[in-house]
């Protein structure tokens, strides 16, 4: 078996510290809004959306928390039982794979009017769970239901349709999010039949390893549906590997045998559920620039296209941009339409609405970016003044690196030049920071905000960074290192801040 390429957005879960409204749970809210509307209802005239919307606002917006107060820990929805300690730890821990496989069936409605998204499948299935337990699975199923199916209730039989994997996230009360990945397709069968969809739910962000495993599952459901339970029990069961590992599976089936099944992390793990290239492909260098700009300033983004999967993975792409940092805001790669309303919001968002929808929310953001083929312009709005947030000289840098991913021959390398174009301005801008977070003996360090920002010589970049240091994603950033003890640090963009500044050493040296 070769080896998957994949791609992945930058998992990390945060702590609820945003706003004073109070916390919720989108999973929870999801599911409410859902059944609280009729089959059949239809959802353009809904009237008091605004009303409704304010309801629910609280599920996008995180309850800010008092510095150095450690995050609540997550409350898992897989049941734990307590005579199996090892289980409990690895399901914690988040080693499984995945924690729920589901075959969502569009099946009519009582009146036979239309149609609408039911779980016709489900692995695992729980057997002994507690009562609030059994209300969270429902709430989750419901949720997947909807985001499986975003487009609403407008659905007729067809006799060919174009297979589309895409992924959606699902943000708990805790502010952890859970990975959706979806594969939809047109079942077996003869004459004209709905489209039914695979969804996998894990705490692991990695793309192109779950869309092999829909490969294999989708091999399987054409023999027989029991034959995907054996080898979704198998993985689920198989270690998750660690990045430029592969774990295999053995799967047997009918006429073929058994088989094994490579599945393989890259190196690269923090950019395994990124394909840059996409982003690239619907957006110049510099068109990509510009929605950095506004998304590095905290800005409300929506991103319109017609393609599922185009939406998904540009929206993972452009937060994945924003490394060493992470978007801390509402992040909805596809809204169902019946929570269009969300793109009303007034605080920062990252949204991805179907290009059919695009009547219901013009002049609702500040930059509105179309990634479609057929497109007259690709802002469709925009407050202005994007080109002018970075300082000019690195957007200059930025473009001059960007244009070496020519030379890329696989989709790791491309990411590789890519994440790096972007990782290299925040080390010019802000990777001295270090210096400037103060230890006194037996408390956290205190970052020296003014003097951070005075230290730069460059007018323009001490003015874009004077913006950028008021955004909730580098206030988390400075926090994370106001806790950790004093001395050097771990990771990707650190060891490329000692890079640089060794490099500025040596070119100071060489000048005397």
């Amino acid at each position: 078996m070769s080896e998957t390429v994949t791609r992945r957005r930058k998992e990390v879960v945060k702590n609820n510290r945003w706003s004073e409204q109070p916390r919720g749970n989108l999973i929870s809210e999801v599911a409410e809004k859902k059944s609280s509307i009729p089959p059949g209802e239809d959802e353009v005239g809904r009237p008091g959306a605004l009303k409704r919307f304010s309801a629910m606002w609280s599920s996008f917006r995180r309850g800010r928390k008092e510095k150095g107060k450690d995050p609540e820990p997550p409350e898992p929805l897989d049941p734990i039982e307590p005579q199996n300690v090892s289980r409990q730890h690895r399901y914690v821990s988040g080693q499984y794979f995945f924690e729920y496989l589901v075959v969502v069936s569009l099946k009519k409605t009582r009146d036979g009017s239309s149609y609408e998204p039911q779980i016709t499948y489900q692995f695992p299935k729980r057997d002994t769970m507690a009562r609030h337990q059994i209300e969270e699975e429902e709430k989750l199923l419901k949720a997947i239901t909807l985001f499986s199916f975003p487009e609403g209730i407008n659905w007729a039989p067809l006799t060919e349709y174009h297979s589309e994997t895409f992924s959606f996230v699902l943000t708990g009360i805790d502010g952890s999010r859970k990975n959706g990945y979806c594969r939809r397709l047109l079942p077996g069968g003869k004459g004209a039949r709905p489209p039914e969809a695979y969804c996998i739910i894990s705490s692991l962000a990695c793309f192109g390893l779950f869309s092999k495993i829909f490969d294999e599952v989708e091999k399987r459901r054409q023999i027989s549906m029991a034959m995907i339970y054996p080898f979704m029990q198998k993985l689920r069961e198989a270690q998750f590997p660690a990045p430029g590992h592969t774990v295999e599976i053995k799967s047997f089936i009918p006429e073929s045998g058994t088989e094994i099944i490579s599945l393989t992390r890259p190196l690269d793990s923090w950019l395994e559920h990124v394909n840059f290239a996409i982003l690239f492909d619907c957006l110049t260098d510099e068109e990509v620039l510009l929605v950095f700009a506004a998304a590095v300033l905290e800005r409300r983004i929506i991103f319109v296209a017609d393609e599922l999967g185009t939406l998904s993975q540009v929206i993972h792409a452009v937060a994945a941009l924003l490394y060493p940092f992470t978007w801390q805001h509402t992040f909805i790669p596809i809204i169902p339409e019946i929570l269009i309303d969300v793109v009303m919001a007034p605080t920062p968002y990252l949204l991805g609405v179907q290009k059919r929808l695009l009547h219901l929310v013009c002049d609702q953001s500040d930059l509105m970016v179309d990634l479609s083929e057929k497109k007259d312009k690709t802002f469709i709005f925009s407050m202005g003044g994007e080109s002018s947030i970075l300082p000019p000289k690195l957007q200059t840098e930025i473009l001059e690196s960007l244009s070496k991913r020519q030379n890329a021959s696989t989709v790791e390398e491309l990411n590789r030049v890519v994440s790096e174009s972007f990782l290299y301005f925040f080390v010019r801008t802000v990777g001295h920071y270090a210096p400037y977070v103060k230890y006194s003996h037996g408390a956290q360090g205190v970052f020296e905000k003014r003097s951070f920002y005075k230290a730069i010589n460059s007018k323009t970049t001490r003015h874009f960074v004077k913006k950028f240091i008021q955004t909730q994603m580098f206030d988390l950033f400075i926090q994370e290192v106001e806790k950790q003890q004093p001395g050097p640090q771990q990771g990707i963009f650190y060891r490329k801040i000692i890079e640089y500044q060794e490099k500025k050493k040596r070119e100071k040296k060489n000048k005397h």
